[in-house]
């Protein structure tokens, strides 16, 4: 009897499984196409795990020829560069297939679906090995795991060692004092693949150079290895909680959100603390509801029953997902883990087109989830795209937000500023309290994300004394010194730092150091602002508040009132604190200001067309000298 087996069968190992269970292939002959081993051997130079393991089922066959069980031939050509390329396009398949066509009495063996229906096509006498379904014997990593397992971590020339405890109190022991080989792992990558092939409820998630991923049942397993990786590592997660929805303390609260419209829900918590798991127990909350819901990860992660159906990236890509998601019209889509670009954005669009959105973020606290959105996402439509955001920590809902859009004077504002005007506000409100934790707004062209301070109620509530937490912030000060740092490179005279609050900070400098610590067009300041991520504002020192410990006051003049308009429209003037410049036109611009000819300074004009300074600073009073000797006041958009 001769046998011709292609590479889906060399790869999942079961022509030596059929030789040696099986008496009547005993002294068969193995017709081996040298298009098989050239196939096998580009996918191991790749770093694909299937090639190493189909190059171990040619060793085994090897073996059993050498004890003259069976007779091996290597047959056919060799494929030329172009057609491995193009093996995807059956290039490759249909070489292996001439090979099987030169003996007439010969049985092609193949697991792959279409290389059968063409081999019976070609008259070809074809054996298709089916998926198998019967109960497997348990895997050589699962003998790592017991039931407070969490992850196993085995690496080359390294003890085993696994995470064990809860997601709240979780260690790292050791399993054995001896190290593990890379044959060792050879072999039970080998046997996870075969598993991961034959297994209904086994796929192979992710292959690249030097990495695979896979997932047997509730089981994740990468397999690692060089050049990806410096030595070989079998990296095997499982989780050990199911729950439902009920079993969280916030249960409630999440259930009402689910079912009053507010469909637009964000889980946010750092790695391993039970984002996962509470997605699941939502998903399985609004599959019991009679909802449509289907879910979105790469790689696929959530467990949960066959009528929910799990999508991973179309083609390599997520947006190609949501266009066929689209079409499908489920009520709800659990996206799992929103890493790149493309997720927010394909996130943001599903919310937009009506469909309840549930999506999983990594992030310390809500407020860094928002951030992750606000760079992607324009400020205006944040509040239609998010509703909730329900922080997980230790395995536990910690604290659920609420956003609320509303056009106000932001609370984190000074009440006294008459020329601080209202404007589009999105407050973070912790749902348990009522009030809010933190505002977003745009201040001066910037999206500005302000927390408020912590309240001693809410340190106690963490678990730590309100008497232990020291009056002055080391932080602060250390933010303090920094800011001096950096505004110091710009300035010649003293830099004094005020902060505002952890988030907003004003210095005062030298009168005549403001445009160069401003710089042309804000250039310097905002590289200061977005290499500390801190709300800077300059003031000259001439607005500094005057202490008990000064040592004199200096009486500034009265400077006479100026013309009432400048050039090209403008309008200026002056009151008992400040000197205002109205230009409505350049509304959110940033603009250079020229007295005549000459070039004065550079500010941005707010959303309501004003420019606004202290009138006792040196800038201000040159422009008031320079009105009253008739000089024109001209704008400039930069």
């Amino acid at each position: 009897m001769r046998l011709v087996p292609d590479t889906s069968v060399v790869i999942d190992g079961r022509i030596t499984s059929m030789i040696q269970e099986s008496g009547e292939y005993k002294g068969a002959t193995i017709i081996v196409p040298e298009a098989v081993i050239a196939e096998l051997e580009a996918q191991a130079n790749q770093g694909r795990e299937i090639g190493f393991s189909g190059l171990k089922e040619l060793q085994e066959l090897s073996k059993l020829a050498e004890d003259e069980i069976i007779e091996l031939k290597y047959v056919g050509e060799r494929p030329s560069l172009d057609q491995v390329k193009l093996a995807s396009g059956g290039e490759i398949d249909a070489l292996i297939r001439n090979v099987a066509l030169e003996y007439e009495d010969a049985k092609f063996i193949t697991s792959d679906i279409v290389q059968s229906e063409v081999a019976k096509a070609k008259g070809l006498d074809v054996l298709y090995l089916r998926p198998q379904i019967e109960e497997f014997s348990p895997l050589t990593i699962d003998n790592y795991f017991d039931e407070n397992t969490l992850a196993v971590f085995l690496k080359e020339r390294a003890r085993p060692v696994a995470k064990k405890g809860t997601l709240k109190e979780s260690r790292i022991v050791n399993l054995s004092d001896d190290l593990i080989s890379e044959y060792e792992l050879r072999n039970i990558a080998q046997e996870i693949l075969e598993r991961a092939k034959r297994d209904s409820d086994g796929f192979i998630e992710l292959e690249k150079r030097g990495i695979t991923i896979v997932q047997i049942g509730s089981m994740r397993i990468s397999i690692a290895r060089r050049p990806f990786s410096d030595g070989m590592e079998i990296t095997a997660v499982r989780p050990i909680v199911d729950r439902s929805l009920e079993d969280y303390n916030l249960s409630g609260v999440v259930k009402k959100r689910l079912l009053d419209e507010r469909r637009g829900i964000i889980i946010a918590g750092v790695p391993g603390v039970g984002k996962t798991t509470l997605a699941q127990s939502i998903a399985m909350f609004l599959s019991g509801q009679e909802y449509s819901v289907k879910t979105m990860e790469a790689p696929r992660d959530i467990q949960v029953p066959d009528h929910i159906t799990q999508y991973s990236a179309l083609e390599g890509s997520m947006e190609n997902t949501a266009e066929v998601m689209l079409l499908m019209r489920p009520d709800f889509v659990i996206f799992d883990e929103l890493r790149k670009n493309i997720d927010f954005n394909v996130f943001a669009d599903m919310r937009l087109a009506g469909i309840g959105m549930i999506g999983v973020v990594h992030a310390n606290d809500a407020h860094d989830a928002l951030q992750r959105f606000l760079t992607r996402t324009d400020f205006g439509v944040l509040p239609q795209i998010i509703d909730t955001i329900i922080l997980v920590k230790d395995g536990e809902i910690s604290k659920i937000y609420d956003l609320v859009f509303e056009v106000k004077v932001p609370e984190s504002m000074p009440e006294d500023d008459e020329y601080i005007s209202a404007r589009p506000v999105i407050s973070v409100v912790n749902n348990k309290k009522g009030e809010s934790e933190s505002e977003i707004f745009k201040y001066e062209g910037e999206t500005i994300i302000l927390k408020f301070p912590v309240s001693e109620e809410e340190v106690e509530e963490e678990g730590v004394p309100v008497e232990e937490i020291p009056e002055e912030d080391i932080s602060l000060k250390l933010v303090e010194r920094e800011i001096q740092r950096e505004i110091g490179r710009f300035t010649d005279g003293p830099v004094e730092v005020r902060m505002q609050n952890e988030n907003k900070a004003v210095v005062f400098i030298d009168d005549k150091d403001v445009p160069a610590a401003i710089g042309k067009g804000g250039k310097n300041v905002a590289s200061i602002v977005n290499k500390l991520s801190i709300g800077i504002d300059i003031r000259p020192r001439s607005e500094l508040p005057v202490t008990p410990e000064s040592k004199e006051e200096k009486e500034i003049p009265e400077p006479e009132v100026p013309p009432k308009s400048g050039g090209n429209g403008i309008e200026i003037k002056v009151d008992k604190k400040y000197l205002s410049i109205f230009a409505r036109e350049y509304r959110g611009k940033i603009v250079d200001v020229f007295g005549g000819k000459e070039y004065l300074f550079t500010a941005t004009v707010n959303d309501q067309g004003e420019i606004h300074m202290s009138k006792n600073n040196s800038i201000a009073m040159e422009m008031i000298r320079r009105c009253n000797d008739g000089e024109e006041i001209r704008l400039r958009p930069v």
